[in-house]
């Protein structure tokens, strides 16, 4: 799938837990600009920021991929570096960390813990939090 298709979909209703499981329940998204775009999408969105050579953001992505597949919010991920221009924009401080959009501004932030990361838990009390908001 493309990621101008994810972006398409993330403009649809929100997914049935079947297709929630899909592949797809979690968009990789490009970039700024691919947030951006997903962030005009949709009301609410939930993104994980992460670096492919951080062992804390590879030890919880699938842990945020499992949270993914539950289907609301929408979920996104976005792979960054330290001079990324997300990372700016937010603050990111702590490989991985997780924001929580409404009506495409930042509502909440998870960050993640130095030399420790995120956890399971962590994860499900903030989605929790997210989805009573």
């Amino acid at each position: 799938m493309s990621i101008r298709d994810a972006l398409k979909s993330l403009a649809g209703k929100p997914r049935s837990s079947a297709a929630a499981a899909a592949p797809d329940a979690c968009v990789l998204l490009g970039g700024i600009e691919d947030l951006d775009a997903a962030l005009a999408s949709r009301d609410k969105l939930m993104v994980l920021v992460y670096a492919s050579w951080c062992p804390y953001s590879q030890a919880f992505l699938p842990e945020y991929l499992a949270q993914a597949a539950a289907g609301d919010p929408c979920y996104a991920r976005l792979v960054a570096e330290d001079d990324d221009p997300v990372v700016r924009r937010y603050d990111v401080e702590v490989f991985p960390t997780v924001l929580f959009f409404e009506n495409g501004r930042l509502a909440r932030r998870l960050d993640g813990i130095f030399h420790r990361g995120l956890t399971r838990g962590q994860l499900q009390d903030f989605a929790r939090a997210c989805r009573v908001r």
